[in-house]
């Protein structure tokens, strides 16, 4: 069987208004799939429309809130191919040491990228074409971890198993993750831009290829393992080679 193609096929990217999931809405449009964004402001899915324009429909959802992600589901109906790039990282990136774990508030930690993305399969899950597939997203983390950032690590390589063990739990639905490293989405415009180029070329001169990656480079595994019929339970890293050194 050859790849499949994304035409006519409807995609859902849930975190779609900004950073990689926008990149990946607007590579499946170009594709020629249907899309369907959903992120927590409906001012940013309102705006991502708005770039996106024909063949691209949205609208917010909490993910944190599973009544609110069943209604997003029920409002879409039948489609193709899930991605999931939301994120809330906040202040998991600094991460905290085990002696300092704030137990009572570690839950947070998985809010979003995991549980968030255990609510939406679980909805998306009967109404998913049986030829489609679910893309979810992690983070270089689970394989460098560094001081401090143990519950980070856990919760991304908690993301990796998630897709495996789904791969055969919902077979013949094709599910794999995404493992970005440094990307350069808007959330790096918070550091000022006279400083910004010199933090990220400190950051990935020890990579083999030495500079960010570009949300638009990311978007392109996603749309592999959307179209990538005979590929499931894998994990695609995207991080410049950053793993291997």
């Amino acid at each position: 069987m050859v790849a499949q193609s994304l035409s006519g096929k409807r995609a859902v990217v849930i975190g779609g208004s900004s950073g990689i999931g926008f990149a990946v809405a607007k590579a499946a449009l170009e594709d020629g799939a249907r899309v369907v964004i959903g992120s927590s402001g409906a001012g940013n899915v309102a705006a991502a429309l708005a770039r996106l324009g024909d063949g691209a429909e949205g609208s917010a959802v909490n993910v944190r809130d599973e009544a609110d992600v069943a209604a997003f589901f029920e409002r879409i109906g039948d489609f193709d191919h899930l991605v999931y790039t939301a994120g809330d990282w906040g202040g998991i990136l600094g991460g905290q040491s085990i002696p300092e774990l704030d137990l009572a508030g570690a839950n947070a930690v998985f809010a979003v990228r995991f549980w968030g993305a255990v609510s939406a399969i679980k909805h998306a899950s009967r109404l998913i074409a049986e030829d489609g597939s679910i893309t979810l997203t992690d983070g270089l983390v689970a394989h460098r971890p560094r001081k401090g950032a143990a519950l980070s690590t856990a919760m991304a390589g908690a993301v990796e198993h998630l897709t495996q063990a789904l791969a055969v739990e919902l077979a013949p639905v094709r599910v794999n993750a995404v493992c970005p490293g440094l990307i350069l989405t808007e959330v790096w415009n918070s550091i000022p831009e006279d400083k910004r180029e010199a933090q990220l070329l400190s950051m990935t001169k020890q990579q083999p290829l030495p500079r960010p990656g570009d949300p638009a480079e990311a978007a392109q595994a996603y749309l592999y393992l959307m179209r990538g019929g005979y590929t499931t339970g894998q994990v695609l890293l995207v991080d410049g080679g950053r793993a291997i050194v």
